[in-house]
Formats: C-alpha cells, sequence, structure tokens
C-alpha cells in the first residue's frame, strides 16, 4: 500500500476547486477565495486511511501546461471538478480533461478519476442523469461525489473516495467492461481460498470461513451474517454454495459483489493481509522476512515448522498413505506459482517402494531445504500461508539459527540436529551408489529409470539414542577443489576405491591440502571391496596413513552387498560429525584389522634383521 496520496483537483475556471479545498481545512465556506490554493498535507493521524495526504489546487491562469503536466505525472489520483449547474462544464470533462490526465495511457495505467459536481446547493435535482454515461464510457473514472463547498455537503466524502481510489484501486482487480475479475485477482483469490481451505475439501465451511474471517478482519462472523453471505451467493451463482460451503467460484463471486459495489477496500484488505501488493504480487517483506545468520550457524526447521508442515503433508495425503504421489504434490504446491521440487527429489529423499514422496521423505526434504537455502525455503514457506495459518509475524518462527560451530568445538556439545557431510573421491568411485546407498535404494535399478541427478540425500541416523539429520554432499571431481568454503562441513568423507590403484593418492592429497590442519573430522572410506583388493600406489597404505594421521582406520563399503557394516558407516558418519572433538583421538577404537596389519609389518621387519644377523654369523 501507498505511503501517501497525493490528489490533484483539475477542472474548468470558476467551478469552485479552490473553494472546495478551503472548505475542507477551514471546515466554513469562504468569504474571500483565492485564485489558487496553496499546497497543503492533511497528517496521517487525521484521514480515514492514516495516510498523509497532499492537496494539490491548479489554476489555468497562474499555471502553465507544463507545469500542469508534471503535475498530473505526480498526482495519484484526480479530482475531476465540475458545477452541476453548467452543461458546459460537464461536457469539458470527456473532451478536455480526462484525454488530457490519460489520453495517451495504456489500459491498466491509467490514474484513477473522481468526477466531482460542486454547487448542488444550487441545483434541485441530480446531474447523475447526465454523468453516468460519461462513467460507462471511460473505465478510469472511479466514482462521482455530488457536493457543496457553501454548505460543506460530501467535502469529507470527497477526499475519502479520493484516498480510495489510491489506496484500494479497482483497476488491478476488476475489468468494468468486462464486468468480471482479472485474471490476476483470480489467481491471488485462488490461492488465498486453497490456503484457507484447511482440509482440502475444495468447500469454505463456516469454521474455515470464520477463521479466515477472523485472520482478515479480527472478528469472525455472527452465524446469521453467515447465511445471508451463503444465501447471496447461492441466489446469483450455479456452483457457489455446495454442501453449505462457500466454493472456489462462490469465493471470487463474493469479491467481485463488493468491487461491484463500491466495496473494494474488502478485498484489498484480504489481499494484503496474505501478502499482496497493488500489482497482485506477493511483497518482497512477505516473502523473505529478514533472519540473521552469523558466519558459522545453520539453520533448521524447529518443531514449530515441523508441526506446520505434518499439517500440510495430513491435508494433501488424500488417501491417507502416509506418502505424497505427484498429483498430490503438485496439489500441495497449487499455491506456488512454481514447482519448488523437482524431479531430483526422488532420488535425494526416501521414497516407498512406489516410488512416492514418504512422510519421513517429505521432512528430510524441507530440512535439507531450511539447511541450504534458508531464503527459498521462507520463501516456499509464505507461498504455503504459514504466517497467516499459524498466526505468527513471519515464516522466520519457524526457524532456528544455531550457535556458532566454534562455540560448539568450545564446549564439546552441540544443539544441532542437521549435519552435513562432504563426499570426496576420485570420479568411479562409486560416491552416487554410496548416496543412494543411504536412501535404502540400489543405484543399478534406478539408473535406467530417470535422468534426473541430486547431488545431496539426506536422511536420518540415530546417534547417541538421538535422531540427527545427515546430508550427503557428492563433490564433483571435476570442479577445483581448492576454496575452504569448498571444503566446509561437519564430517568429511574421504573414499577411495580399493580395487583402483591409484584412488587412494587423491584421498590423501585432499586430505593434506584441506584437513589436516583444520578442526574438520574425517572419515576414510574404501569402497568396491567385494572386487580384488590391489595395492595402492602411494608412499604408505591406507590403513599407515590414518595411523599416522591419527584417524579411525578405513571403513569397508560395498554396494552390491549392503551388510551391517556398510550401513553402520552413516551412523559412524554422523557420530563424527556431532562429536568432532573425539574423533580419531581415540586409537583404541582402532579395528583388529588395523592392528593385525600393523603387527603384520613388524614382524616382517624383525624378521628380515634376524635374517640379516644370522647371515653375517655365516
Amino acid at each position: 500500500m501507498k505511503q501517501d496520496v497525493r490528489i490533484l483537483l483539475l477542472g474548468e475556471p470558476k467551478v469552485g476547486k479552490t473553494s472546495l479545498i478551503m472548505s475542507l481545512v477551514g471546515e466554513e465556506f469562504p468569504e474571500e477565495v483565492p485564485p489558487r490554493a496553496e499546497d497543503i498535507t492533511i497528517p496521517a493521524d487525521v484521514t480515514p486511511e492514516k495516510v498523509p495526504t497532499h492537496i494539490v489546487d491548479y489554476s489555468e491562469k497562474e499555471q502553465s501546461d507544463e507545469v500542469l503536466r508534471d503535475e498530473i505525472v505526480k498526482a495519484n489520483v484526480v479530482c475531476v471538478v465540475y458545477d452541476v449547474t453548467n452543461e458546459d462544464t460537464i461536457d469539458k470533462i470527456k473532451t478536455k480533461w480526462i484525454p488530457l490526465v490519460n489520453g495517451d495511457a495504456e489500459k491498466g495505467n491509467k490514474i484513477p478519476i473522481i468526477l466531482v459536481g460542486n454547487k448542488s446547493d444550487l441545483r434541485s435535482g441530480s446531474s447523475m442523469e447526465t454523468i453516468l454515461p460519461i462513467m460507462n464510457q471511460f473505465s478510469e473514472i472511479e466514482t462521482c461525489v455530488e457536493c457543496s463547498a457553501k454548505n460543506l455537503k460530501n467535502i469529507s466524502e470527497l477526499f475519502y473516495y479520493a484516498q480510495k481510489a489510491v489506496l484500494h484501486p479497482t483497476a488491478p482487480l476488476y475489468d468494468p467492461e468486462d464486468k468480471q475479475l482479472k485474471p490476476l485477482c483470480v489467481r491471488a483469490l485462488s490461492r488465498i481460498f486453497y490456503i484457507s481451505d484447511q482440509d482440502n475439501d475444495r468447500i469454505l465451511s463456516d469454521a474455515e470461513l470464520n477463521s479466515f474471517q477472523k485472520s482478515c478482519f479480527g472478528n469472525p462472523l455472527a452465524p446469521q451474517a453467515l447465511d445471508d453471505v451463503k444465501t447471496v451467493v447461492w441466489k446469483n451463482t450455479s456452483d457457489g454454495v455446495q454442501d453449505n460451503g462457500l466454493t472456489l467460484n462462490g469465493f471470487l463471486f463474493l469479491n467481485t459483489l463488493f468491487i461491484q459495489r463500491g466495496r473494494h477496500e474488502t478485498t484489498w484488505t484480504i489481499l494484503r493481509k496474505f501478502g499482496y501488493d497493488d500489482n497482485l504480487e506477493l511483497t518482497d517483506d512477505y516473502l523473505y522476512p529478514e533472519l540473521r545468520v552469523p558466519v558459522g550457524c545453520t539453520t533448521e526447521l524447529n518443531h514449530v515448522g515441523h508441526q506446520f508442515l505434518q499439517r500440510l503433508f495430513d491435508k494433501y495425503d488424500e488417501d491417507k498413505d502416509s506418502a505424497l504421489s505427484p498429483t498430490e504434490l503438485r496439489n500441495l504446491f497449487c499455491v506456488c506459482p512454481y514447482m519448488p521440487w523437482g524431479p531430483e527429489v526422488y532420488l535425494t529423499v526416501p521414497t516407498t517402494d512406489e516410488g512416492n514422496i514418504s512422510n519421513h521423505g517429505y521432512l528430510c526434504q524441507w530440512t535439507l531445504s531450511a539447511y541450504l537455502d534458508i531464503h527459498r525455503c521462507l520463501e516456499h514457506l509464505g507461498y504455503l500461508g504459514y504466517p497467516i495459518l499459524t498466526e505468527q509475524e513471519s515464516q522466520t518462527a519457524a526457524i532456528t539459527v544455531t550457535r556458532e560451530k566454534e562455540v560448539d568445538l568450545e564446549k564439546r556439545q552441540t544443539q544441532r540436529s542437521v549435519f552435513l557431510c562432504k563426499v570426496i573421491g576420485p570420479r568411479g568411485t562409486g560416491k552416487t551408489a554410496f548416496l543412494q546407498a543411504f536412501m535404502g535404494r540400489n543405484i543399478v535399478i534406478k539408473e535406467n529409470s530417470s535422468s534426473a541427478f541430486s547431488p545431496y540425500v539426506i536422511n536420518t541416523v540415530q546417534v547417541s539414542s538421538q535422531e540427527k539429520y545427515l546430508i550427503l554432499n557428492e563433490v564433483d571431481v571435476e570442479t577445483e577443489f581448492l576454496k575452504a568454503s569448498d571444503a566446509s562441513c561437519d564430517v568429511a568423507c574421504l573414499m577411495y576405491d580399493a580395487s583402483d590403484p591409484h584412488s587412494f593418492d587423491y584421498c590423501a592429497s585432499i586430505y593434506k591440502q584441506h584437513y589436516m590442519e583444520s578442526n574438520i573430522p574425517c572419515v576414510l572410506v574404501a569402497s568396491k571391496v567385494d572386487l580384488p583388493e590391489v595395492k595402492q600406489f602411494h608412499g604408505m597404505t591406507p590403513a599407515e596413513f590414518c595411523y599416522k594421521h591419527r584417524l579411525p582406520p578405513p571403513l569397508p563399503f560395498s554396494s552390491t552387498f549392503l551388510d551391517s557394516t556398510s550401513k553402520n558407516i552413516y551412523t559412524r558418519l554422523a557420530w563424527a560429525a556431532m562429536y568432532p572433538h573425539l574423533n580419531g583421538s581415540d586409537m583404541s577404537h582402532t579395528s583388529f584389522w588395523l592392528r593385525v596389519a600393523l603387527g603384520s609389518a613388524v614382524v616382517a621387519v624383525l624378521g628380515f634383521a634376524i635374517y640379516r644377523a644370522v647371515a653375517r654369523l655365516k
């Protein structure tokens, strides 16, 4: 809504433009009227709409055509004043003043016009019979007010209607020529209807109508008023009322009726409550509320956000199978201007055996969105009507900003629920299979079904009897992995192919370059252990490398045989992320096979030394 209103008064000389302004300000008819009134500003606190209002007079004698054109450009609304006793001033409305104001303007961009019939005290009848054809000819005319500057009749009303034409404009909502709502208005009101239909039965029940009424106007409707509304809709539409509730067509008709009866401020109150601006677009303030996230902090959905999203899931899970089919998912996001989740979501989160997004997977995707792109997450929550349905100031009420990671490290504990793991390794190592195995899927089966790809997956794991979200991010080895920000995460999973002799060298290089001097814990994973193991072309074996750098020994993984050992890797990653100060610090967790490997190496060295000693004695 505009922050102030600028009203320009135009008309033929002697019609009483200046008298109208002076009667409004002085609350009495002036004995002496100057050629032109000075520009005045009415403070916000004395106007009905609580908006500062600037009133500008025009005098053909005192001002040039250039000044007039400049004033028209600056005006939000123009009052064309005529003398109800002078037919010539009425003719000039359509032959001179309206063409001057809006002659070059395109449809939809015209300045709203209020027709003002002054000197009604000098005429017994009304001029409306002459004015109506003009109003029907020019769609930009909002209304006509007959008044009298002399006896102060309708003076305040005149300027109220002028304010209203700016703050609650008809043009974006309604096409007077077609006598119907404009497409953008239908789109906005349809979104509002779907958000307000809380049980998804395509009807607004009495309870839903009252909830909507209270949200927009502060008070519910009385039972009789509800019945009266439905009766009016029922009498004027064939499908506006169904099962004693209001359908979408009924809701649209009701708003059309408001506008046709000059009550478009009612429709604007509804639209603005749901976040719309004067162009019927959702405002940036509504979609992107300010949320400060300091460096080192992350963003998570809190329990209030989870509750809202769960209610939304239950609303659109029509067959109650605890999963969303593609159709149900599209219906859930029908209030968004685009589909927020693409086909890659089916690779990112857990799905059912039928390939639908499970309730768990749905919450996982929202958790991922809040963590990776909080502003996009807030935008989507805004589209879905979060502030209205939860009666919160903004979507930020659904989000928790965690404390800085440095504080977590210092205190050796964290309240975070979501952790990020970068999965790094040469191409062909099996990173994608590792990610999909976390979803319980076999990558071989899924490869032919879709061309979609997701570098992320998210699921939950149990860590110390607590459920935590773990995000795995597959790092593309084709991109340069040099910046510290690229390496930043809660835990790094360095994966090498146990059957490829060159594979481990890459992981060792990445570790030394990015993680050796950092506080980020690392876990090494040896993939493809179902294939014959080969010696790695590195200065030391992976087990020796881990021992030297005080890392846990490499964990074996095979996508072909997903046994408990392979599945426990994900818990180990989450554990390392949650307790980074413990990772690798206690070598008592070193596996038996590593001890055996190191022991064998020691025995071999001792054996060779004894052999040389015996050889010398010979």
